[in-house]
């Protein structure tokens, strides 16, 4: 079975993108526009998502900045307008025109064919303006309309695609893609833009923001999801939005304006660099764009907050968005007293974490199927402080070794910092010959994943036989096939299989494939019936040795699955409109 198997074609040579927010940018030079362009072109990102809020005084001498570096460093890389309708109102459609027309045609301006690419942050109250702009500009239209969910967002205007805006997991849970599977349903043939974060946190009260999403695993987890989903275009969030802690540009005191604006108790980015998560993105980027990437040099990146999550005061800061519109959590319960580090390897290693000279063994929550690409994991900070030393050895020797920051329970006014600091090195060793994995993804399933609530056991099994469909579970690692316990009849395959589209019908369709390889939990219904093989066995339903057909027609199954998408495609409505709230007060 392949990957995913999407059935839709991509609309062009997939990219990758980083939301960059121009109003923070407001006091940039155009050198400092040129380092941000080298960094960016250099991690492999293809554009700029330009952020610009409608009537925001330094967008002229922005933009004209922006495309300038662009196109004096060569017009390599591009840029394109998002344009804001919550941060500082409606956009008026003739500003955007005017806008698409004066810099769609720049040499530097990031195109699907001929056509100028443009995105929006919400704004579908004015879905019908933009029949008008697409027919004066003849752009390439694929909005962030997150508050609708993907069902009638397809509906409201005239869309090439969609960008959502759920990158982060609600609670106390790692990032499941629910929300993006929906998407991928209900838009069908046109481009889906697949949002990548590394953290969320914010306390800016004159916005009414204070509330933390967990980050932790995120980075590794979602780059994973990107290349089983392989979507049309990436657009990670965010590169330099600084009150909302997810940048990972560098730092400039320029930018802080924000805190000022926010009024934000303290600066929780300053000293807290996140450049080490643009490390691997060459590779990650090069997996996704072309199904495989050589490692060339090994690496190390880590990352963790400051203190404890106990010591000291909260700042008021919330788990999850701070609202009734979902649940709250302490920020302890959301954040984990953890050492992250992802390694880029070239074959296997063991790793170690020194906190206060007090020596851990890590180990790998996460492996490459052939022991090539990029591995995983993350130890307890066990009640120690200290410096930070994470190390990766071979053959008792240190592969690369990485210092991060002090551990310490010192906290600015004795408000925690849930912010990360991101530390990361290579080994300085360049490769002679370059490695590859043994497979490109192309050729590689699914060999690890889970589900939610009754499909969590189900999921678990299925996914680690490379069948895992979007529509009920989440990937979380792809290698080769694995081998089946046992082979089921031919027609009890993975749900979406045999239509290539890898979404699955039912609970009941999933329990047919399951059931069938010996494993059938709770979730499945229930009977003493016989084994695929004809010999008795307990708890595989009667209806599961029946044809699939036999079990309900194919349309049930699709609104069933219509059903599911459409619910999923509402999870990230609640959490946006409380994050869209605080822009409109």
């Amino acid at each position: 079975m392949a990957r995913s198997g999407f059935v839709y074609s991509p609309v062009q040579a997939k990219a990758v993108f980083a939301h960059f927010m121009v109003g923070n940018a407001a006091n940039f030079s155009l050198s400092d526009w040129e380092t941000d362009i080298r960094l960016a072109r250099d991690a492999h990102i293809d554009a700029f998502a330009l952020n610009i809020g409608n009537g925001t005084f330094a967008n002229t001498t922005s933009l004209s900045h922006a495309f300038s570096a662009a196109n004096n460093l060569g017009a390599a890389f591009k840029l394109f307008f998002s344009f804001d309708y919550a941060g500082n109102g409606d956009w008026d459609k003739e500003d955007v025109i005017d806008l698409l027309n004066e810099y769609g045609t720049d040499a530097a301006y990031y195109k699907v064919g001929s056509q100028p690419f443009v995105s929006t942050f919400e704004g579908p109250h004015c879905a019908e303006d933009w029949i008008e702009i697409k027919k004066e500009t003849n752009c390439y239209f694929v909005p962030s309309w997150s508050s609708l969910g993907a069902k009638a967002a397809v509906e409201a205007g005239p869309v090439d695609g969609l960008f959502s805006w759920g990158a982060w997991p609600e609670g106390p849970n790692n990032m499941n893609t629910q929300v993006d599977a929906s998407y991928l349903y209900f838009l069908e043939k046109k481009a889906y833009m697949m949002p990548v974060s590394p953290w969320f946190f914010t306390n800016m009260p004159s916005y009414h923001k204070n509330w933390l999403w967990r980050g932790d695993d995120l980075w590794h987890d979602r780059w994973q999801q990107v290349q089983f989903f392989q979507p049309d275009f990436v657009e990670i969030i965010s590169w330099n939005d600084f009150g909302e802690s997810h940048y990972i540009g560098p730092t400039h005191s320029s930018e802080y304006t924000t805190f000022a604006l926010g009024k934000s108790p303290y600066n929780y980015a300053d000293s807290m660099p996140h450049d080490g998560w643009r490390l691997f993105l060459p590779y990650l980027i090069d997996t996704y764009k072309n199904g495989i990437a050589s490692i060339t040099e090994e690496g190390l990146v880590t990352w963790h907050r400051l203190q404890p999550a106990s010591s000291c005061t909260t700042g008021n800061t919330t788990g999850n968005a701070a609202s009734e519109l979902q649940s709250k959590y302490a920020p302890s319960e959301i954040v984990q007293d953890r050492i992250f580090y992802s390694a880029l390897l070239a074959s296997d290693a063991t790793v170690t974490v020194t906190i206060g000279g007090v020596v851990q063994s890590g180990s790998w929550e996460h492996v490459p199927a052939d022991g090539v690409g990029i591995y995983h994991g993350s130890v307890p900070f066990n009640d120690n402080l200290g410096d930070v030393v994470v190390r990766v050895w071979r053959n008792s020797e240190i592969v690369v070794e990485v210092r991060g920051a002090t551990l310490n329970t010192a906290c600015t006014d004795d408000i925690e910092n849930w912010n990360a600091f991101v530390s990361a090195d290579s080994s300085g060793k360049t490769m002679d010959d370059p490695v590859q994995p043994s497979l490109p993804i192309s050729q590689q399933v699914c060999v690890d994943g889970f589900g939610l609530d009754d499909d969590a056991g189900l999921c678990s099994f299925a996914c680690s036989f490379g069948c895992c469909p979007v529509g009920t579970c989440t990937c979380t690692a792809l290698g080769p096939q694995p081998a089946y316990p046992q082979e089921p009849p031919q027609h009890h395959v993975c749900p979406g299989s045999s239509t290539g589209n890898n979404f699955g019908g039912t609970l009941l369709d999933l329990c047919d494939f399951t059931c069938n390889l010996g494993h059938c939990p709770d979730a499945c219904p229930n009977s003493t019936t016989t084994s695929s093989s004809g010999a008795p066995a307990q708890g595989i339903p009667t209806q599961i040795n029946s044809s699939p057909a036999e079990t309900g027609t194919s349309n049930d199954r699709q609104k069933n699955l219509a059903t599911r998408c459409t619910y999923t495609s509402m999870l990230w409505i609640l959490p946006l409109v409380t994050y869209l709230y605080s822009y409109w007060l």
